[in-house]
């Protein structure tokens, strides 16, 4: 299965079609970018969009993968040699993504002994290398479902935050012997939880096709939750609603989301091949 044969072939069958880089990527619900990175054998088609894809081309998936029309006498062949070429692929990204993942976890244990070991040794008991070692234990948690699962396991690992990150600030501040660790890092946590899933809802919905308007609007979005965020903290620490840092990020924040939009505007206003 050779990807830069398989992209020649999705252009020519386009091509074909009379369909541009950005009217494939419209009938997806992808970006163009995503159609280009295939036609150049960077990248393949996702599983759950390659039948549709299909559908669209006027090919089988057996020929897809080929990267050829194929005749009836050659069919079972190469379906045959496809599914291998699948399979020792998938196994390739599977035996990757575990490797990644027990060197990530291998590194984060030796960081949270060493820490254990050097205070047990100068304290004569474990004191401060509670703090880093529950650090280490809750970004393993955090990290670990990407590492193991790819873009799938991004989902896995804002679940975990949204889970896990209320007990880290308790054990947290039980260790610090500091209350607002807690109280006021729970109110942080809590909005900065809301925040980071209609975040994940804008790129599911907008970003598929859209990644930079999809930025634009993140960029948007942060500006009320900066308010929102400053006037929690306003009425727990007594602390001034807006200060000159917080109205320059705001001003940065907006001048991003406006070269966003105009990016992803002059993006699609170009011609398309």
């Amino acid at each position: 299965m050779n990807q830069t044969e398989i992209g020649k072939f999705i252009a020519k069958c386009r091509k074909g079609k009379s369909l541009t880089q950005a009217q494939l990527a419209e009938r997806l619900n992808i970006t163009d970018r995503a159609v280009s990175k295939w036609e150049t054998g960077k990248s393949m088609p996702d599983s759950s969009i390659m039948l549709e894809l299909c559908e669209i081309l006027g090919i089988t998936v057996n020929e897809l993968f080929s990267g050829e029309e194929i005749g009836m006498e050659n069919v079972q062949k190469k379906a045959d040699e496809n599914l291998i070429a699948l399979q020792r692929k998938d196994e390739s990204g599977r035996i990757r993504n575990k490797m990644l993942s027990v060197l990530f976890s291998g590194v984060f244990l030796i960081g949270m002994m060493v820490c254990l070991i050097c205070d047990a040794a100068i304290s004569g008991r474990l004191t401060w290398s509670l703090i880093p070692a529950s650090s280490i234990i809750f970004a393993w948690v955090l990290l670990f479902p990407t590492l193991a699962a790819g873009k799938r396991g991004l989902v896995l690992s804002l679940v975990s935050w949204s889970i896990f990150i209320v007990p880290y600030l308790f054990v947290l501040s039980r260790l610090t012997n500091t209350r607002g660790v807690f109280s006021i890092g729970t109110a942080m946590a809590a909005i900065s939880t809301v925040f980071l899933w209609l975040v994940a809802a804008v790129f599911n919905r907008v970003g598929k096709t859209r990644t930079w308007m999809a930025w634009g609007i993140t960029f948007l979005l942060a500006v009320p939750f900066l308010f929102i965020i400053n006037i929690v903290l306003s009425k727990m620490i007594a602390e001034p609603i807006l200060d000159l840092w917080d109205l320059l990020t705001i001003f940065v924040l907006l001048i991003l989301a406006f070269a966003a939009f105009v990016y992803d505007i002059m993006k699609r206003k170009k011609p398309m091949k």
